[in-house]
């Protein structure tokens, strides 16, 4: 079996996986949905009230599509990994062809399809929904690949999870103390002057301000280049580890 073949049979086991999982389809599309209809329908944002959301909605957008790129990527990778060291997959897995890093490449294909289709239907209710407005150029092309990066990072970060957490329940613990955090505090929906100056600098080496200020320009129209480079090097880091992190056997 060719290369191309092996990691096309992982994509489609991992696809037919998720399918059958309906509390990931639902986590996958319609949690975000209700974030979305919470804080952009109910909430609002008031851009001359001060407080929380008192920049205008487009700033929001990063923060409403990271709540895929972030969170589903990590639990995803991370709790198969889990079932598949519980199932002993991964002793069965080392009598293919199939290498680590082909395994991890299928399946964060498998969340770029996912999530991208997410993430589309979530910046056109986030445009639908809260008014935001963006500005319609070639830079509003740089979400694609900026998404595929911001999913490959967080797979590959994942993947490290899984291998270092010892059960599935570990797994979603660890990956929800993980992002969480990075969700909220990288230039997403809290904005870096309301930080204590010491944490802005944490903010700073956070990957996920990355993929914020990248979005932020796409949809503005100012250059996003900078932006996708750094999450371009950080993600092919994150996913060298994750392949590196994942079993051969138990």
């Amino acid at each position: 079996m060719s290369r191309s073949r092996r990691i096309r049979a992982a994509f489609v086991a991992a696809l037919l996986a998720f399918a059958r999982r309906k509390t990931a389809v639902f986590f996958t599309f319609f949690f975000p949905i209700l974030i979305i209809l919470i804080f952009g329908a109910l909430v609002q944002t008031q851009p001359t009230g001060g407080g929380l959301f008192a920049r205008p909605p487009a700033y929001y957008i990063p923060g409403y599509l990271g709540v895929v790129v972030v969170f589903t990527p990590l639990s995803r990778v991370g709790s198969t990994i889990a079932r598949h060291r519980d199932g002993n997959r991964f002793e069965k897995l080392a009598t293919t062809p199939l290498r680590r890093w082909e395994w991890l490449l299928a399946h964060t294909l498998v969340n770029v399809a996912i999530i991208g289709l997410a993430a589309l239907i979530l910046f056109a209710l986030v445009l639908l929904v809260t008014g935001a407005t963006v500005v319609v150029g070639p830079g509003l092309l740089a979400l694609a690949p900026l998404v595929v990066a911001g999913v490959a990072l967080f797979c590959g970060l994942g993947s490290i999870i899984g291998r270092v957490a010892d059960s599935q329940d570990g797994v979603i613990a660890a990956s929800n103390a993980v992002a969480f955090p990075v969700w909220v505090l990288s230039e997403t929906f809290v904005p870096p002057a309301m930080l204590p100056a010491w944490f802005r600098s944490v903010t700073a080496i956070s990957p996920l301000t990355y993929f914020s200020r990248g979005v932020r320009a796409a949809t503005s129209g100012a250059d996003p280049t900078v932006a996708l480079l750094v999450l371009a090097a950080v993600a092919l880091a994150f996913f060298v580890a994750g392949a590196l992190a994942v079993p051969r056997t138990e």
